[in-house]
C-alpha cells in the first residue's frame, strides 16, 4: 500500500479532539482512509452494512470498475483472457501472479491432471446422500470431507500445505461435481481421463457412460472453458469474503473452501443463475413468449412481488464486461447445437431484447448479466439446473485459494473480527421463575 501525502480529518460537534487519518493509493481504484486506530483513539466504530464502503483487505489479484464495466485478473482484461487463454492458464495466473510460458503451463496441466482422481471412500461418504439432494448440498459436505482425507496438506500457514491443497481442489472439483450429478441420477462414476483437457475431461466426466464414451464436442468444450474463466474470481464477493474470514481463524484450506461454497449457494449469489432458468421456466409454463409483455409489467410493478432475475448487477452499473463475453458463447452453442428455435432459448432472446430497449430497464442499467447467458449455455450444453451453482462453486474454487493464500501470506492478516451497533437491552436484573409476569 501507498500512504497517500493527504490525510482525512475527522472532527466531532460535541468538542471531542479531532482525529486524523492516513489515506493509502491503490494502483488504481478509490483511495481508502485507514481507521484501524480509530476506536482505540475515540472509543468509536464505523457503522457499514453490507460493507458497502469498506476495503477489508488489500489485495493484487482481482479489480473491478462498475462504472466502467472492467474486470481486470492480475491487471489483464477478461474479454483478452477469455479470447486468448484457457482455464489452466487463468488458473496459473491468479495463484502465481503471471501468465504461463509454454513449458510452466505443460508443467501445470500435467500437475493438475495428477490429481484428478479422488479418495475411493468419497463413493461411501456420497452414499449417505439422499439421491434427490441439491448438489449444492452434497457439494459442501464434499469439500468439506476433503480434510479428512488429505492429512498432509492441511495446514493453513504452511505454504507448501496450501500450495498442495490449492491444485488438489482445482483438480478434484471437477470430479466430485460429476460424482454429485451421477449420483443424482443413478448412473456409475466416470473416471478422469489423463488424455483430455482439463474442461473435456469435465464433461466426459458428466456425459461419458460405460456404455457410450463422450466425445467432447470443441465449441461446447470452449464454451465451458469461458464460463469457467469468466467465473474464477469476482474480487471480494460474498463468498470470497466468507473464504477469507473462516480462513483468518487457521482453519484448513478444504473446510474455507467448503464455507465458500455453502456461501455461493444463495440466490443472490451463486444460486443466480439457477434463479434465472426456473424465472424464465416459470414464464414458458404460463405461456412463453406471448405472456412476456405481463410479465414485464408485474416487474415494473413496485406492489408485485415478481423479480427480473439475471439482469443487473450489484457492482456493474455498466455493462457486465463477462455477459459481452457470455452472450457471444451463447450464440455459438445455440448454432452448434441447432437450438435456436428451441422455445425456452426463444423466450430468453425476446426477454433480453425487451431488456436492451425498454427504456424502464435501460434507464435502470438492468442490462443482461453473466448468469443469464451461461445459464442458458449451461441448459443448452445438458446441464441440469440444480447444478449450475455447483459449476460455479468448481470455477470460483481456484479465486478462493488464490485469496485465501494472499491473505494468510499478509503480514497485517489478522483473525476476522467485525465490530457492531447494539440496540438491544440495556443491563437489567434476572427475576426468579414465579415472579415473571
Amino acid at each position: 500500500m501507498t500512504p497517500s501525502d493527504v490525510k482525512a480529518t475527522l472532527s466531532f460537534s460535541d468538542g471531542s479532539p479531532s482525529m486524523e487519518l492516513p489515506i493509502y493509493k491503490g494502483s488504481v481504484g478509490p483511495d481508502v482512509i485507514d481507521i484501524r486506530k480509530l476506536y482505540g483513539q475515540t472509543g468509536k466504530f464505523t457503522y457499514d452494512p453490507g460493507f458497502l464502503s469498506t476495503a477489508s483487505c488489500n489485495s493484487t489479484i482481482t479489480y473491478i470498475d462498475g462504472d466502467k464495466g472492467e474486470l481486470l485478473y492480475r491487471g489483464y482484461p477478461i474479454e483478452q483472457l477469455a479470447q486468448n487463454c484457457d482455464f489452466m492458464e487463468v488458473c496459473y495466473l491468479l495463484l502465481k501472479g503471471e501468465l504461463p510460458n509454454p513449458q510452466e503451463k505443460k508443467d501445470f496441466d500435467r500437475l493438475v491432471t495428477m490429481h484428478t482422481m479422488v479418495n475411493e471412500q468419497m463413493q461411501f461418504f456420497l452414499r449417505g446422500f439422499r439421491r434427490d439432494a441439491h448438489p449444492m448440498a452434497v457439494m459442501t459436505g464434499l469439500v468439506g470431507a476433503l480434510s479428512a482425507f488429505y492429512h498432509d496438506s492441511t495446514d493453513v500457514h504452511n505454504p507448501e500445505h496450501r500450495a498442495i491443497a490449492a491444485i488438489r481442489l482445482i483438480a478434484k472439483m471437477p470430479t466430485l461435481v460429476a460424482m454429485s450429478y451421477k449420483y443424482g441420477i443413478g448412473q456409475p462414476y466416470i473416471y478422469p481421463k489423463n488424455s483430455l483437457s482439463y474442461t473435456a475431461n469435465f464433461m466426459r466426466m458428466m456425459f461419458a457412460t460405460p456404455c457410450e464414451d463422450y466425445e467432447p464436442n470443441e465449441v461446447l468444450v470452449r464454451a465451458m472453458d469461458r464460463i469457467f474463466i469468466l467465473h474464477a474470481d469476482h474480487e471480494q464477493n460474498a463468498s470470497t469474503s466468507t473464504v477469507r474470514l473462516c480462513g483468518s481463524s487457521g482453519t484448513n484450506p478444504f473446510a474455507a473452501i467448503a464455507a465458500g461454497v455453502a456461501c455461493l449457494w444463495g440466490p443472490a449469489h451463486g444460486g443466480a443463475n439457477e434463479a434465472c432458468l426456473n424465472m424464465l421456466g416459470d414464464i414458458q409454463r404460463q405461456g412463453g413468449v406471448e405472456k412476456i409483455g405481463e410479465f414485464i409489467k408485474q416487474v415494473k410493478d413496485k406492489n408485485s412481488s415478481v423479480k427480473l432475475m439475471g439482469f443487473g448487477h450489484r457492482v456493474y452499473k455498466n455493462y457486465d464486461p463477462r455477459a459481452k463475453l457470455m452472450r457471444e458463447t451463447c450464440h455459438e452453442v445455440l448454432g452448434a447445437l441447432g437450438l435456436e428455435n428451441d422455445p425456452l432459448f426463444k423466450l430468453a432472446m425476446a426477454l433480453e431484447k425487451i431488456a436492451l430497449e425498454d427504456e424502464y430497464f435501460v434507464a435502470r442499467k438492468l442490462y443482461p448479466n453473466v448468469d443469464f447467458y451461461s445459464g442458458i449455455v449451461q441448459r443448452a450444453i445438458g446441464i441440469p439446473v440444480p447444478l449450475f451453482t455447483a459449476i460455479f462453486a468448481l470455477a470460483r474454487t481456484v479465486g478462493w485459494i488464490a485469496q485465501l493464500d494472499e491473505m494468510i501470506g499478509d503480514p497485517e492478516y489478522k483473525i476476522g473480527r467485525p465490530r457492531q451497533l447494539f440496540v438491544g437491552s440495556t443491563p437489567r436484573q434476572v427475576k426468579p421463575l414465579a415472579q415473571r409476569g
